[in-house]
Parts: structure tokens; sequence; C-alpha cells
């Protein structure tokens, strides 16, 4: 869908653990300043009459009535039904509650709630990413185009979504798309968010350089100590990255072989891409074996790097060629190269999750 052009105005929210940014979007721009309130994440009384207050306060600055609300919410979820059983940075929501409802009846408008990570996918998919993708094969002449796009998002913990031909994917626990829980390829008994994640990198880190993980630096320092901008140990630096990048390419190589569609990564460590990509295409152009020592391909297609030169020269050349249609004098073309291109977020990742929510609760009225 092309959400652009529509006067349908979608009231979002941006809700963290400390404080709650209500906002409003039409034709996929913000239109109102935010409303930033405190979420009162251990009350939940008090946290329900904040966002009640956040939207009431956006409706007043609106020039017509919105059509509808739609965000991101934390945490494990019924998000068809609109009900939060969130344990993590939000507590006052553990145990059920039914938001969707309680929204729905106190604005008298549909609620849509989703998955963060869902929904930084769907707006990659609609203005970022895919279309980016497209558009440049299409320039190129290329008679390839791909509908379908996973997406992660690597940060504080290890995210992703998937849309597969215009169409958020959820799953029907509203469970898809959890590749935190993916095996870690480095180490088995544990799982892949272990290794791919913020604590990951600053603890790889403090292992190898030999100091306490209460002194080990932020990411972005040991990005910088890689790179040879910042003071310390760059060995343990570029190992930290290139082990993070390893559990990624062996948990994209199980969930892209599934899926079959193009790959965006977002998130804060997205920054530091350069130093664990080619980590993770050694895994995913790598090789695995039968029972009797024999390689095989990881994966069916092979996987390019679109944020370098040599990487989009090929995914764009791909190997098309005419065939002639049996027994008349047509010829098709025919890309018989099977590829995945992998490449960083165009958007920022709240602007994207933005843009996912609002186009989200367009094609979701469009279909009531």
């Amino acid at each position: 869908m092309n959400p652009t052009n529509d006067n349908r105005i979608v009231l979002t929210l941006d809700a963290g653990g400390t404080n709650f940014v209500f906002s409003a979007m039409q034709d996929m721009k913000e239109i109102v300043e935010p409303v930033k309130l405190p979420a009162f994440a251990d009350d939940l009384d008090k946290s329900l009459g904040s966002m009640v207050k956040g939207f009431s306060e956006v409706i007043e600055k609106l020039p017509q009535k919105p059509a509808a609300i739609s965000f991101a919410f934390p945490g494990p979820a019924d998000y068809p039904n609109g009900i939060i059983d969130n344990v993590g940075n939000l507590p006052a929501y553990a145990g059920g509650i039914p938001l969707g409802t309680y929204l729905e009846e106190k604005f008298q408008i549909p609620v849509y709630i989703n998955n963060d990570g869902d929904l930084f996918v769907y707006g990659e998919a609609i203005a970022g990413f895919l279309p980016k993708v497209n558009s440049m094969l299409e320039k190129a002449g290329s008679p390839t185009r791909f509908k379908n796009l996973f997406g992660i998002t690597i940060g504080t913990g290890f995210g992703a979504g998937i849309v597969s031909n215009g169409e958020l994917f959820i799953g029907d626990n509203s469970a898809a798309g959890e590749i935190w829980i993916t095996r870690n390829s480095k180490y088995p008994e544990c799982f892949a968010e272990e290794g791919v994640s913020i604590r990951a990198v600053k603890n790889k880190y403090a292992e190898l350089a030999g100091i306490s993980q209460e002194n080990a630096p932020e990411p972005k320092d040991i990005y910088e100590i890689a790179n040879g901008t910042q003071e310390g140990n760059k060995h343990a630096a570029l190992d930290s990255f290139a082990e993070l990048g390893e559990i990624v390419g062996d948990s994209l190589a199980n969930a892209i072989t599934l899926i079959d569609g193009i790959i965006v990564i977002g998130g804060g460590l997205s920054a530091a891409y350069d130093m664990f990509i080619d980590a993770a295409l050694k895994q995913m152009n790598g090789t695995i074996s039968s029972y009797a020592g024999e390689p095989q391909p990881r994966i069916v297609q092979t996987t390019l790097d679109l944020e370098s030169e040599e990487g989009r020269k090929e995914f764009i050349k791909g190997k098309v060629k005419q065939l002639k249609v049996p027994g008349s004098d047509k010829e098709i073309p025919y890309d018989a190269m099977k590829r995945i291109g992998i490449g960083k977020a165009v958007l920022d990742t709240s602007q994207a999750i933005s843009i996912g929510a609002y186009a989200y609760a367009l094609s979701e009225l469009d279909k009531s």
C-alpha cells in the first residue's frame, strides 16, 4: 500500500519505560508538536491516566477527528486483540491488560497495537529499504523485484519483523520473528541475544581486553577503538564485533531460508554495520555438511552486501538472459540468480516505527 496523499489522521505513541511521547501523523508526516508525559511504569492507574491525557492533548491540536490510534508497545502481547502482558520495562501492564479495548472505549476510534520490531520493518518496507532496493533494480533495467522484507534490530536486544507482499506477518500467537531466541551458534546452549546486543559487545570486549565488565566501554567507544580513532585494545574491539556478526549471520541464515526476502538491519548497533557484516556474510555464504561430511551451501541464495559497491553491482546485475518461448519468436527476460540483499535501515528506527504504525492503521481501516 501507499499511505501518501491520505487525509486521515492517526494518533501515535512512542512507549518507553520512563516516558510516553504522543503525536499524530497525516500523509506520512508528523503534524503536531509531540506531547511528552511520564509513563508511570509501576502504577497502572497513573500510566493509563497519562496515556489518556497525552492522546487528549494531541487531539486538541488537530484540525479534524483522528481516524485511529496506532502504536508499538514492548513485551509479550496478544496484539490483534490489543491485550498487553508486559513484564519488562512497564511492569504495571503485567498479567494481561486489554489496553486496546480500554482506549477504544475512551476515544471511540479503532486502536491498533503492534510490536516495535514489526512496525520498524513495516516502515522500512513502505518508505525505506524495500522501495530503495526495488527502485535501484528498476533504474538498472533489471526484471527482478522483491516483495518480502525481513528486518532485525540490534541494540538493547535482538528483535525482528517480517513483511510479506505488503502485509505485516505477526503469526498466530503474535510471536513471529522472535529471532532473539534462536540458537546461539557460538554457544549452542544459549540463545542468540546473549551474543547479539549492547551487553554482548561490552562483555566480550571486557573478556578479551582483560578488564572487568563494569569498566567495559560503550559500543560507540569500542567501535572507535576498532577504527583506531580511540585508545584501547583494538584486537579485542574487532573480535567483539566479529563474534556478534558470526552469531547474527547464523541466525539470519536460519530465518531467511524460510522467508526468502531481502534483509534490513536497524537499531543502535547498526551504526557498527561495517564492523560485523563481513562475519555475518561469511556465515550466510558459507557451507553446511551432510553426515558424510559433504559440504553444501549454507543457504540456497547468495547474500550480497548492498552497502558495498561491489555487492550492489553484483546484486543489480544478477544473471539475466532472454528465454525464447517454444513455438514462437517471443522472448522473455529471466534472472537465474537467487540472491538476497542485506543493508542498513534507510529510516531512523523511531521514524520507521511511526510510519509503520500509521500505515498499518490505514491498511486495517481500509479492510473494515
